[in-house]
């Protein structure tokens, strides 16, 4: 018995289905790039096996944890660590019969297919999980976590990664990313600077990071020269451990181009802490084109994730942090958010600037077009919420006939979870070979060119994108 449906996700039209299958049959074995993701390099850089299946599966996972806490079940039963270090499950036996008594809440959801992808094709799972064989899954997946062939770098190998990128603050000393590059393992892990912590005035400690980006740069960082050199110095820290591209994680997609004298008041107000929510919104704006310019200096690709309203709960955000799962999209304009942005750099053809959005809304009317015609701007695959075959779907329908596909930058997991990565490439081959079919079918399209198509969606564009 098998978890997974061979056909699943091609078209239910029986020609159609032969030409996603086909498509399918040349694309499927291709290396994965990894160009954006939030797995650990810890992990890569020790070696060491992942402690059980709850810590692989259910506690770091948002997806899989939101959607439990939504039917009532607390974080704590869950193992998910407390801000304060209070007490939480520390049984992983118990964390997983629980998320298995509850496993058919993830019906017809992303997360089910990518987990048991993950249980039929690394671990050899071949039930459905449920209460009644949680334990027997659980001590199948645990003896093997023991095994050598299941460590990190073993499964990297095995999941045919060639490249993968991580996601760390501009305040990381980046240890892990430099014992990876020190070691004789040929695995290629880079990380990415986000420097959210030293931009974004509402952060948390935003004036006692810039200090420390000062510290670590020897720079006067309070100071606006100081502060952008400050930056200049951290990216270059980071392309010497290998980054490619910058992330910035803002609350709106708005951008500004400020002169200096005024972006240098508004930085002065910032780390007094005298900023309002919308003087706060214009700095991370500006600093938007700022860390362009950056780009059209370092080469750093510039990737720029708005429109989510972040930690949407209080509670939980002073119970356990940020990241938990309370992340909700806001509606969010491209036009003229970007529009200064654009003006300042968009002409660039030495420039890339990867936009993505959890506005689906705003793929046809405004991201298409703006991607389809500044040559610096590309379209960031389907995002969080929409990570789904549905979203994928509606993506390629909604951005083809205006940005084509060649303004967009293939795949990219975004995950957190390991394993899951080899899962959700596989969705996102199969969505794209789908409506590559469809393209044929309706002549749209030559055989020649889908296959072609296939191949750019799938490995050349995030590759040559990300300059990997």
């Amino acid at each position: 018995m098998a978890l997974l449906n061979e056909d699943r996700l091609f078209p239910p039209d029986p020609a159609t289905r032969s030409i996603a299958r086909d498509l399918y049959a040349q694309i499927r074995h291709l290396p994965i790039i990894s160009p954006h993701g939030h797995t650990d390099p810890r992990w890569f850089a020790e070696n060491q096996p992942f402690a059980n299946p709850a810590e692989l599966f259910v506690t770091p996972d948002h997806y899989v944890f939101r959607m439990l806490h939504s039917q009532g079940i607390a974080l704590e039963d869950l193992g998910v660590p407390r801000a304060d270090g209070g007490a939480v499950e520390s049984d992983p036996r118990k964390v997983w019969r629980l998320f298995a008594k509850h496993y058919h809440l993830f019906r017809a959801t992303p997360s089910r297919m990518w987990i048991d992808h993950a249980f039929q094709e690394v671990f050899g799972v071949t039930e459905r999980l449920a209460e009644h064989n949680a334990d027997a899954i659980y001590d199948q997946i645990n003896a093997q976590l023991s095994e050598a062939a299941f460590r990190p770098r073993a499964l990297f190998k095995q999941f045919y990664i060639e490249a993968l990128s991580t996601t760390e603050s501009a305040l990381d000393d980046l240890r892990w990313h430099k014992m990876i590059r020190d070691s004789d393992w040929t695995g290629r892990v880079i990380t990415t600077y986000r420097p959210d912590a030293v931009v974004d005035p509402e952060f948390d400690g935003f004036a006692d990071n810039v200090a420390r980006l000062g510290e670590l740069t020897g720079e006067d960082a309070t100071t606006w020269t100081g502060y952008l050199t400050a930056h200049r110095t951290r990216r270059a820290f980071f392309k010497d451990h290998g980054a490619t591209a910058s992330d910035h994680g803002h609350a709106t997609a708005r951008t500004e181009d400020l002169p200096e004298a005024e972006a240098a008041a508004l930085f002065d107000k910032a780390l007094q802490g005298r900023c309002s929510a919308d003087e706060a919104d214009r700095f991370r704006g500006h600093m938007l084109t700022e860390m362009a310019r950056m780009s059209l200096e370092d080469g750093l690709v510039l990737q720029i994730h708005p429109g989510s309203a972040r930690n949407h709960s209080g509670d939980i955000l002073a119970r356990f942090g940020r990241d938990k799962g309370y992340d909700i999209p806001t509606r969010t304009d491209y036009v003229s958010a970007l529009q200064p942005l654009l003006n300042a750099v968009g002409g660039r053809r030495d420039l890339t600037i990867i936009v993505f959005t959890l506005d689906e809304s705003a793929y046809a009317r405004e991201l298409a077009p703006l991607a389809g015609v500044y040559p610096a701007l590309k379209l960031g695959p389907p995002w969080w919420f929409h990570d789904s075959y549905e979203g994928m779907l509606r993506f390629r329908e909604m951005a083809t006939e205006t940005a084509g596909f060649y303004n967009t930058v293939g795949f990219n997991d975004d995950t957190r979870a390991f394993c899951s990565i080899p899962a959700r490439h596989d969705v996102a081959r199969r969505v794209d070979c789908s409506f590559l079919a469809g393209l044929v079918q309706t002549g749209r399209l030559e055989q020649d060119e889908a296959v072609e198509v296939a191949h750019d969606l799938t490995y050349r564009l995030a590759k040559t994108a990300y300059k990997l």
